[in-house]
């Protein structure tokens, strides 16, 4: 992967934004119905009487919605958050590396043949050598 290759989106590395992203919005889409049920409880329990001109119901109303803005806070940051740490994996640096001009060699195939190019490779004094192996299902 690089210039004049295949890039990483194309491979399918990850891209930790777009993972941030739609972490985000799942924790977004159940944030905010429970950040307005907590907000409206709150209003209900307590009897803040916060907008005299909105009335008992208004009131209630204005707690819910705020409540449900502070889920879609919550769920927008931490959410986010988590899936930049969680979402990039190796794929971060990986990138990175890409964005700075450099190559990611791919092998993939049996024990035999990364071994073999692990030693085709070493010859070239490459900056960082890495292995994986595949899980098993």
């Amino acid at each position: 992967m690089g210039r004049g290759y295949q890039t990483a989106d194309e491979y399918g590395l990850i891209d930790p934004n777009e993972q941030a992203r739609k972490q985000a919005m799942r924790m977004v889409i159940w944030l905010v119905p429970f950040g307005f049920a907590a907000g409206t409880t709150f209003s209900l329990i307590t009897g803040l009487n916060t907008f005299a001109w909105a009335g008992e119901f208004g009131n209630h109303f204005i707690g819910g919605i705020l409540g449900a803005i502070s889920g879609a806070m919550g769920g927008t940051f931490v959410g986010g958050g988590v899936g930049l740490v969680i979402g990039g994996g190796d794929a971060l640096p990986y990138r990175n590396r890409l964005k700075a001009g450099k190559y990611l060699v791919v092998v993939k195939g049996s024990e035999a043949l990364t071994r073999l190019a692990t030693r085709t490779l070493y010859q070239f004094k490459p900056e960082n050598i890495q292995g994986y192996s595949a899980p098993e299902s």
